[in-house]
C-alpha cells in the first residue's frame, strides 16, 4: 500500500497529533508501507514534504500553510499513492482532499482535535454553528473517519459527521515508565519525604480549564497539605497563570524526550482538569509511568479513567472536589499505591502494535 499522508501539525510541534504521526510512520516503516507526508516545517526528510507557514492566532501551535497544489501533485503524481490520508481539516487537508476526489482515490481522516469546542474559550461562541458546518462538509468526503475515543465518536454522531470509526490511541510503555522514578528529582521540588509530587502535562491554554486546576491547587494550600505541583508545557495563559503566584505550583515549560519521562515517573499523581479531549494522550502517558491519575471524566478522558481502577474522577469544574479528590489520595498511601497499579497495568494494555495493525487493515480494504 502507498499512502499520502497531509496533517498541519508536524514535528517539532508538541501535540498528540505530532506524537501519532510519528507512530504511524515507525510502523510503516516496520511494515513495508510505503508513505509521503506534506507537512508544515522548514526541513525536509525521506518521505516527508514540508511548507512554511504562519501561527494560527487561536493555536500558535497550529501552523497555517500555504502550499502550492501543482507542487504536490506533481509529488503524488509520481509517488501515486493507494489512500489519502487527512490528519487535520485545514490548509494542508484541503490539499491532499482535492487531490483525492480529483483522481477518485479512497480518502480517509482522524478527528483529532476539538476546534470547535474551543472557540467558546476564546470568547468565539457564535463560530460553533458554522464551525460544525464546516466539519461536516469536510468529513463527509472521506469514506472513513476514524474517532480516537468513544465519547468523540457520539459527539459527531450528534452533528450529522458520517462513516465513523473508533481508532483508540495507544502508549509506548518502554519509553513512559515507572523504572525512570528518581529520588534525585523529587528532592529537585519536594523535600519533605512525605510530600507528594503532582503533574499536569499538556498546553497551558484556555480550552485545558486549568482555573478549576489552579483553584484546587488554592484549596490544597490552605487544607495545609504538603505537595507541589508541576506544570509542564507552555501557551497563550502560562504567563496569567504564573502571575497569580498560587503557592506550591512550579511552572516548567516544555519537556522532551527523557527530561519528561523522568518526570512522569517521579511524580505521584496526575492532575488533568481539561473537558474538551477527544482522547488525553497525556492520560495514558502517565498511567503507563505508574501514576494514578484525578481528572474530570468528559470528553476522550472517559475511555480511559475507570474510577477507584485507576484514578479518580472529580465533577468538571468543581475546583473544591478536584482538591478532595486529590486529598484522598495523599492521605490515603494504600489506595495511592493500588490505584497506581491499575493505572499501570491498564496502560500496558493499549498497544499501539495492535491498535496501528487494525488502522492499517481498514486503509487496505479500502484499496
Amino acid at each position: 500500500m502507498r499512502l499520502a499522508i497531509f496533517s498541519d501539525t508536524y514535528f517539532p510541534q508538541v501535540n498528540g497529533v505530532s506524537v501519532i504521526l510519528g507512530k504511524m510512520k515507525d510502523y510503516m516503516q516496520q511494515n513495508g508501507i510505503e508513505y509521503v507526508y506534506f507537512v508544515p516545517g522548514d526541513k525536509s526528510e525521506p518521505g516527508v514534504f514540508t511548507f512554511g507557514g504562519s501561527k494560527f492566532p487561536l493555536y500558535p501551535e497550529l501552523l497555517i500553510t500555504m502550499p502550492r497544489y501543482h507542487e504536490i501533485a506533481r509529488i503524488l503524481d509520481e509517488f501515486k499513492p493507494d489512500v489519502v490520508h487527512l490528519a487535520t481539516e485545514f490548509t494542508l487537508g484541503w490539499q491532499g482532499m482535492k487531490y483525492a476526489l480529483r483522481h477518485d482515490l479512497p480518502l480517509t481522516s482522524t478527528y483529532h482535535t476539538n476546534f470547535v469546542q474551543y472557540l467558546s474559550y476564546y470568547g468565539l461562541p457564535f463560530l460553533e454553528k458554522p464551525g460544525w458546518r464546516y466539519l461536516r462538509w469536510f468529513h463527509r468526503h472521506c469514506q472513513v473517519n476514524f474517532s480516537p475515543s468513544v465519547s468523540t465518536l457520539r459527539l459527531l454522531e450528534e452533528h450529522d459527521i458520517p462513516n465513523l470509526r473508533h481508532c483508540p490511541h495507544g502508549i509506548d510503555s518502554e519509553l513512559f515508565n515507572p523504572a525512570y522514578r528518581s529520588e534525585a528529582i523529587r528532592l529537585r521540588y519536594m523535600e519533605d519525604p512525605q510530600g507528594k509530587i503532582l503533574l499536569y502535562v499538556g498546553r497551558i491554554a484556555p480550552e485545558k480549564d486549568l482555573e478549576v486546576l489552579m483553584e484546587a491547587a488554592a484549596h490544597l494550600n490552605r487544607r495545609g497539605l504538603k505537595y507541589r505541583l508541576l506544570m509542564v508545557g507552555d501557551g497563550p495563559a502560562r504567563q496569567k497563570l504564573e502571575e497569580t503566584k498560587i503557592e506550591n505550583v512550579v511552572f516548567l515549560g516544555y519537556q522532551r524526550g527523557q527530561d519528561l519521562y523522568d518526570l512522569y515517573a517521579s511524580a505521584d499523581i496526575f492532575v488533568f482538569p481539561s473537558v474538551t479531549e477527544t482522547f488525553g494522550n497525556v492520560i495514558l502517558e502517565a498511567m503507563a509511568s505508574g501514576l494514578p491519575v484525578v481528572a474530570a471524566p468528559a470528553g476522550g478522558v472517559e475511555d480511559n479513567l475507570i474510577e477507584g481502577h485507576n484514578g479518580l474522577a472529580f465533577k468538571a469544574g468543581d475546583a473544591a472536589d478536584m482538591a478532595d479528590q486529590i486529598e484522598i489520595l495523599i492521605k490515603q498511601p494504600e489506595l495511592l499505591a493500588t490505584l497506581a497499579k491499575g493505572a499501570l497495568d491498564h496502560a500496558r494494555s493499549r498497544n499501539w502494535d495492535g491498535i496501528l495493525a487494525d488502522f492499517y487493515q481498514t486503509l487496505y480494504q479500502l484499496t
